[in-house]
């Protein structure tokens, strides 16, 4: 797979490393401070693979982090959890080798280092959401005094310290969220993998872990946030790595990867007044095929009675938008909405899997 990304830039605080393919090139990395010897970037993987036998899981995954929010997306099957589980120490890779702040993975210092959020739910469900991260705390070893201090302050955070004397068993998705976050943050890891971490949560919920999130970041931690809800995780942050059938397809800033994909297509969203004969976006269809060559594909619908859609698939966005311009001026076609579908993650996702197959 062509090389996507020029390499990040230097000084870039959360920019993710983008993977490369040729196996003599260096790991590329952000300028470092002026010091003798680099620190360890908080996580590294070095050309990871993961078979589960016949079936790729990961191929050839070089990333490196070094601190701030990432997040990583990817359709079912994409490799998102052995990624995951790899960088957690779930799993050993078969090739290459994945090192936290320069210790392996799946040794015990390494672990240490990592809070956890898991997709699924492994609860002792009769417990109350206080006791279970009270008992987490103690498997971290801290004493007495420093788990109720710990409990309380981790639930204080995720807004459930008024909350958490039920039984776990009637808890909604979003509180049970909430927990698995306390339980991730009791002993203040420098590395946080948070695994779909706002499925569930309501609105107000998802902004303060939003604000939660930022916050860690800004402390100096290193956050890597898997998610399905792109556009929450647009929002969330603006640095995504795209996995795509087990490789990295892309990491940098979304508007970055954009820039790059010159031979993407843009998908734009035009709806017409219709008029009273009922057929103006099907002339405007017909003149713009006429005027613009660089036109892949045209759709026709018919929402309304009022209202007709043209769904407008374009490789020159810019004379698809001059051509659009003059027709409007010189025909009178009311436009009553025009948006591009393409400059969301969502959809520099759904190219990059397309196109890769």
């Amino acid at each position: 797979m062509p090389e996507l990304l020029d390499s990040a830039s230097p000084g870039g605080r959360d920019r993710p490393v983008e993977r490369t393919q040729a196996p003599t090139r260096p790991v590329e990395v952000a300028e470092p401070a002026r010091s003798a010897v680099p620190a360890a970037p908080m996580m590294l993987c070095q050309r990871v693979s993961k078979w589960y036998g016949a079936i790729r899981g990961v191929l050839d995954v070089t990333l490196e982090l070094r601190g701030g929010l990432t997040g990583l997306v990817g359709a079912n099957g994409a490799g998102k959890t052995t990624l995951i589980r790899l960088i957690t120490g779930q799993l050993r890779p078969d090739s290459g080798s994945v090192q936290i702040a320069g210790i392996e993975a799946h040794r015990p210092e390494a672990r240490r280092l990592i809070g956890y959020c898991p997709d699924t739910d492994a609860f002792y469900e009769e417990m109350s959401g206080r006791a279970f991260v009270r008992e987490m705390a103690r498997l971290c070893g801290f004493p007495a005094s420093e788990v109720q201090r710990r409990t309380e302050a981790v639930l204080k955070r995720v807004g459930m310290a008024e909350r958490a004397d039920r039984p776990i068993r009637g808890y909604s998705k979003g509180m049970r969220q909430r927990v698995k976050l306390a339980q991730a943050l009791l002993h203040d890891p420098p590395l946080l993998v948070l695994d779909e971490p706002m499925s569930g949560i309501d609105p107000v919920g998802r902004a303060e872990f939003v604000t939660l999130f930022h916050s860690l970041a800004n402390q100096g931690k290193c956050l890597l946030v898997s998610s399905h809800e792109l556009d929450e995780l647009e929002k969330l942050t603006n640095h995504v790595v795209i996995m795509s059938h087990g490789r990295i397809a892309a990491a940098d800033t979304v508007p970055r990867i954009r820039e790059r994909l010159v031979a993407a297509p843009l998908t734009y969203c035009l709806e017409v007044q219709r008029g009273e004969t009922g057929l103006r976006h099907r002339e405007l269809a017909a003149q713009l095929l006429q005027r613009v060559p660089s036109l892949r594909r045209i759709e026709l619908s018919e929402p309304s009675e009022q209202i007709g859609r043209l769904l407008i698939q374009t490789d020159s966005p810019p004379l698809f938008l001059s051509v659009l311009q003059s027709l409007i001026l010189e025909e009178w076609y009311e436009i009553v909405h025009l948006q591009a579908f393409d400059e969301s993650t969502a959809a520099v996702l759904e190219y990059l899997l397309n196109c890769r197959r």
